[in-house]
């Protein structure tokens, strides 16, 4: 009879673990509690299937859950497995199946967002007269010497009024004339900016022009973002430097091209590579934040410089890559 009982045991088990989202869900809670919206946002799975594949393994007893207000927070019942559960989820754990690893690199990204957001909190809830990350930006924005400085894609200005007191000069370009002509209304009482409507892919300017080019979230808008990176390169002055913001790349070009992004975003590796095409040094280009709200998109932050030694001209070899 013990044998039949132990036989059933083992069915009972892989009956439960005999469904990859199930595998997922213990994967997650092997060393910490999450609620079912952290489960939903970290796997991509809908809320009713969570909730359902949940029931499941708290049935089997393969997790503990508990309620705080409306939410229900779930763990792995390490203690209560049967052992050949627990060695099938180890052997998942070292497995190295992207599918795991993808979820546990999500997993330390909403953390590592939360951990930032407590820190927020802490500042706006922690309450000082004016002391607020408006006052806190504008702070240290003013330990910045920026020099003679190329904005590219600037839009009505928004990001320039903010930099414009640092810049020994400080250049808007775009190519909407209305958004150029809001960009002069606002920076109308700032002498060393000008702004005036310029192409990306040929850049009105004599080479080594500037010792910086800011390249905030235009890139993705590019028709020939290869072109465009030289260009940049182009008239950055030896010793000078690019900083570059364009979101990491993505499944999601149904959102974005309603605004009008013709590419899904470019991969820090991607990026990196357009940078040393176009004859600059990268120094570094990696991910540096994640929306909170789906589809939550990444961003790439890149920052390259200018070798003192100018390059070749690479203006032909990116037309031919672009």
């Amino acid at each position: 009879m013990s044998q039949y009982m132990s036989l059933g045991r083992y069915v009972d088990t892989f009956n439960t673990l005999g469904e990859e989202s199930r595998i997922r869900l213990c994967m997650l809670l092997r060393e910490r509690e999450l609620c079912v919206g952290d489960l939903v946002r970290v796997t991509g799975m809908p809320q009713p299937r969570v909730s359902t594949h949940l029931g499941h393994l708290r049935n089997a007893g393969f997790v503990h859950d508990r309620r705080k207000g409306a939410q229900s927070f779930y763990t792995l019942a390490t203690d209560g497995l049967p052992a050949s559960a627990r060695g099938f989820l180890e052997e998942a754990a070292a497995s190295g199946d992207p599918t795991l690893d993808g979820d546990q690199t999500r997993l330390q990204e909403l953390e590592a967002e939360r951990r930032g957001a407590r820190v927020t909190d802490s500042i706006e809830r922690d309450y000082s007269p004016g002391r607020t990350w408006q006052s806190l930006a504008r702070g240290l924005a003013a330990l910045l010497d920026l020099g003679e400085v190329l904005d590219i894609g600037s839009g009505d200005g928004a990001a320039a009024s903010e930099l414009a007191p640092y810049c020994r000069s400080l250049t808007c370009v775009d190519v909407s004339a209305r958004l150029i002509g809001l960009a002069k209304d606002r920076l109308a009482a700032r002498p060393n900016v000008t702004a005036r409507v310029a192409d990306l892919h040929e850049l009105p300017f004599a080479e080594a022009s500037f010792d910086s080019v800011l390249v905030f979230h235009t890139l993705t808008y590019a028709a020939r973002p290869a072109q465009a990176l030289v260009e940049c390169a182009r008239v950055l002055r030896p010793g000078g430097r690019l900083v570059l913001l364009c979101l990491d790349e993505h499944k999601q070009l149904d959102v974005t091209s309603r605004y009008g992004e013709v590419h899904a975003g470019f991969s820090p590796r991607a990026l990196r590579g357009l940078l040393t095409k176009a004859g600059l040094d990268v120094v570094s280009c990696d991910i540096t934040c994640r929306e909170s709200t789906k589809p939550y998109l990444q961003v790439v932050l890149a920052i390259a410089h200018k070798g003192e030694t100018p390059r070749k001209s690479t203006r032909k070899r990116a037309a031919r890559t672009s």
